[in-house]
Order: C-alpha cells, then structure tokens, then sequence
C-alpha cells in the first residue's frame, strides 16, 4: 500500500479581507478570561502578533489578505478566523487543552524500558513530522521535553502532544519555527499518517553571508517542485513552463481551462476534475493529488486549503524541515 499522506495545517478560506488593521481580543472559552501573550499570525508567514495583558491585539492585514487569521496560546487550540473585516472588533475564544493531560501514558521523563520507549516515539516522531530528507536532518527541535506521547501497541498507533509550540531550528533553510500542534497520528501498519497545526516563521538573523548564500541554495532546491511552486505557478497558468505536466487519471493532458476557475482577483479554485489528478515536475516522480472537496481554493502566494486535498507521491515526502513561508521569493 502506498503510504496517503495528510497534510492539515488548518488552512480554511478567506478573500474578503480588504483594509489594513483588524482588532480584537483573546478569550479563555471556559473561564471568559483574557489570554495574556497568545499568538495571532498568518499560518505560513513571519506575519504577526501577540494580545497584550487584556488579550488585546492589532494587527496589519494589508499584506496577506487572501488569507484567514490563526490564534494560538500556551495550552489551547488553534482556531481560524476568516472573513475578516477591520471595523468589526474579534472577540475569539479558545479552547483548552485539557482532555490531553488524562490521555499521555508516556511522559517526557522516565527510566529503563519507558526511557528507551520514549527515544523511539521521539524517532519515529521526528521522520514523520520533520520528515527524512537533507534539510530534515539539519533540523532540531529545542523543546522535545514538552513534547508527550501515547502508543497503542494493539494498533500500532503512535499519538503526539504538546501544550506549547514545538520550536524547530532549521539549519538547512535559517529559519526557526514555532509549530503550534493540534493533532498527531501515524499508524505503522496501515501507512497512515496524519498532523495538523500551524506554523510561524522567523528569520536567522545570525546568519553570515556565507550562510545566507547556503540557505537561498536550498531554498531555491526545496521550492522548485513543491506545492508552493505548483500552486504559484498554477495561479500564473504557466505550468508547462515551469516545468510541470497534469493529467487525469486516465493520464490525458489536463488544460488550465479543464480544472481551473476564477472567483475573483484574490481567488481561484481548482475543480474537482474526477476526484484525482496527476502532476510531474519535470523528471521526478509523479504526485497524485486526491481532491476531497468539490473545489479547492488557492491564491498567488501559493497558499491553499488544505483540508481539500490529500497527496500521494513526490510532492507528499516533504514536511516541516521543507516548508517555506509565503513570503519566500525565488532568486535566480
């Protein structure tokens, strides 16, 4: 069986975004409390900001407008906001964490047996979420002690869980990361794999030049071929000339007029063409891309749903350790 990979970053929809600065702020949903420090960011981007003592927050949106909002905090839920509007003010609450705490049999601390069952989790863990690749292997996560897990022998179901973002050092691409995780899920035995969470960028701002020139070499490497790329140059309707073939499932040449339609300046969407298509990158490997909606919205920054889309082959290898923010443009 071919290993179905999917990949949910909690992206849903929004092109009704138009001014500057949205306002709001942040609430605990059990105790209407204010959620001091939480984040309020762009999933994908370095775009954000935190709520103050009050939960109180401002953010500029002009930049990212296609896009939803995401909320994260310290022991919660992320939560998506869309349809943003910058004279409405966002009272958001989320959702604790709390039924994690009573599931976790294995912690981060341990002797003998559970020690040596943890480093395993925490192998398998990282080939999964960070994936196997170069970059992934230059990788660290700085906080694996707040990371816990839950491994079901019967099933062969390995469950992760952290109350805080896993921060990530990406010492291939210079970027650190914070990965907000709302659910981890892979099962050996049935191929299965499923994260979700999202995902905040930072810069290396240590870098010298010498590396600043290493990071743009492997970022121009990871970006051409991935779904970024696709989409971006979907959206251009040049794929041929960047390099990429789609076809049916009958393996018939797709034209951009047979899946593609326009919603407006800010969106456009891929139809669901028989449920499955095929994309190659020049001479790699082909990805299928599995639709599970009856359309699939994406934008000029390469950003999509993916909550519509499931992906197998070429394209579905890459994690974390490949990601790139929407901000990223290519140099050649």
């Amino acid at each position: 069986m071919r290993k179905i990979i999917f990949l949910l970053l909690l992206l849903d929809i929004s092109t009704t975004a138009y001014n500057q600065t949205i306002r709001g702020a942040i609430h605990d949903e059990l105790t209407r409390s204010p959620i001091h420090f939480s984040a309020i960011y762009f999933n994908g981007t370095f775009a954000g900001t935190h709520s103050d003592q009050n939960g109180y927050f401002e953010l500029d949106i002009s930049k990212n407008i296609s896009k939803p909002l995401t909320v994260s905090a310290l022991g919660y839920y992320s939560i998506t906001v869309t349809d943003l509007v910058s004279d409405k003010f966002y009272r958001i609450y989320l959702t604790p964490k709390i039924f994690e705490l009573n599931e976790v049999i294995i912690s981060a601390k341990g002797k003998g047996k559970a020690r040596r069952e943890r480093n395993a989790n925490l192998k398998s863990f990282r080939d999964d979420f960070l994936g196997t690749t170069f970059n992934a292997q230059k990788c660290k996560v700085t906080n694996e002690n707040d990371i816990t897990f839950k491994y079901d022998y019967n099933t062969d179901t390995l469950k992760a869980y952290s109350l805080k973002p896993i921060l990530i050092e990406n010492g291939a691409l210079g970027y650190r990361i914070s990965y907000y995780l709302d659910k981890f899920e892979s099962c050996k035995k049935d191929n299965y794999l499923l994260y979700s969470g999202s995902i905040v960028f930072r810069e290396d701002l240590t870098a010298n030049e010498n590396q600043k020139k290493r990071y743009e070499r492997r970022r121009k490497i990871v970006y051409l071929g991935s779904r970024m790329h696709f989409f971006r140059s979907l959206w251009k309707n040049d794929l041929e000339s960047s390099g990429y073939s789609v076809l049916d499932s009958t393996y018939k040449k797709l034209n951009y007029e047979n899946f593609v339609t326009q919603s407006d300046t800010l969106a456009r969407y891929i139809t669901h063409y028989k449920k499955l298509f095929i994309a190659y990158y020049t001479k790699d490997p082909e990805t299928s891309v599995m639709m599970v909606k009856d359309s699939v919205y994406f934008d000029r920054d390469g950003y999509f749903d993916a909550f519509g889309i499931r992906w197998n082959g070429e394209m579905a290898k890459y994690r974390i350790a490949d990601c790139l923010p929407f901000e990223y443009s290519i140099e050649y």
